[in-house]
């Protein structure tokens, strides 16, 4: 196990894969990232993440680095470990470890200039050199949105090594659209060169102060940091010949056929885009999962209800679920 300083030394790590020797980044300055309501965590970095050549990935890291448990909470578009902010104590108070990492493009992790190069193979294989940098094991994935679309393919590579899901408003679109409301958002973005990542959360949910829209605007201080969140919706696997439908659609069979181990589920009832329809039918598709927790006054970031979703999740595992 690597230790938890604000910088670690991966060169030795065995993930890697085929990357230019320097990719051109930007990086947010640390001054945008003062005075974050709710979230009081300090940055923690992966410099030069083998495959990944220079880019360094940032992430939250809470509890102990021996903890017996590991929960691993992966954000979507167009957020950042910030989103998991008021899950994380509730997941900690259990004497677990919680880590949130930022993907490339996002939060305080470094943002590829050339939009070509966000794909869903560099985001996924990014995911994976993560866990397997830090040693990752006995895991429980927390998913929501571009989180679960790239989250939810990794048991059916790392096994054992994941033993429960917590998933929420996502999709495994194995070449199919999850409905017109991603088709309307997909080509909303597509008109604009800068996204207002503060409108778009306080619209979703209104328990977002103004203060709190801010924090997910930090990352992007104008469009050219918005590559990722431009690219994006281009990637989701909505056509069978897209890049990762054939992962999803092995994904979901492994889950409806393979996965041994627990799943809960939690959706936020007003999300246009992933809401119940969408989640009922990959429930569907996850052997053993619970039924839906509908959280009726949420919308796609669920998460900002997300202490009493964690601690709905963990009584289900308790209790065997």
């Amino acid at each position: 196990m690597f230790p938890r300083a604000g910088w670690i030394d991966v060169r030795r790590c065995r993930y890697a894969a085929p990357m230019p020797t320097t990719i051109e980044a930007l990086r947010t300055p640390d001054e945008h990232f003062r005075n974050l309501p709710g979230y009081a965590w300090a940055p923690h970095y992966l410099d030069a993440l083998p495959g990944f050549a220079n880019l360094r990935m940032h992430y939250l890291d809470s509890g102990a680095d021996a903890a017996a448990e590991l929960f691993l909470c992966l954000h979507g578009e167009p957020t950042w470990a910030y989103l998991y902010r008021k899950m994380v104590p509730v997941f900690a108070a259990t004497g677990a470890r919680v880590l949130a990492p930022d993907l490339f493009g996002f939060g305080r992790s470094d943002k590829p200039v050339d939009e070509a190069l966000y794909t869903f193979g560099f985001h996924r294989r990014a995911l994976l050199a993560f866990i397997d940098c830090l040693g990752l094991d006995n895991l429980t994935l927390v998913c929501q949105d571009w989180g679960g679309i790239l989250g939810l393919t990794l048991p059916l590579e790392l096994g054992k090594r994941v033993r429960r899901l917590l998933v929420m408003n996502t999709d495994l679109p194995a070449g199919t659209s999850p409905g017109p409301g991603f088709i309307a958002w997909r080509d909303y973005v597509r008109g604009r060169t800068e996204l207002s990542c503060s409108r778009l959360l306080m619209r979703s949910d209104p328990v977002v102060s103004s203060a709190e829209g801010a924090a997910y605007d930090a990352p992007f201080p104008d469009a050219r940091y918005q590559a990722g969140l431009r690219r994006f919706p281009e990637l989701v696997p909505i056509e069978p010949d897209m890049e990762g439908a054939a992962l999803c659609r092995d994904a979901r069979a492994w889950l409806r056929t393979d996965w041994r181990g627990s799943c809960f589920m939690a959706v936020g009832a007003k999300d246009p885009v992933l809401g119940p329809a969408v989640m009922e039918r990959l429930r569907a598709d996850i052997r053993g999962a619970s039924p839906l927790l509908r959280v009726a006054d949420a919308g796609h970031f669920v998460q900002e209800r997300g202490a009493a979703i964690a601690t709905a999740a963990l009584a289900w595992f308790a209790g065997g679920g």
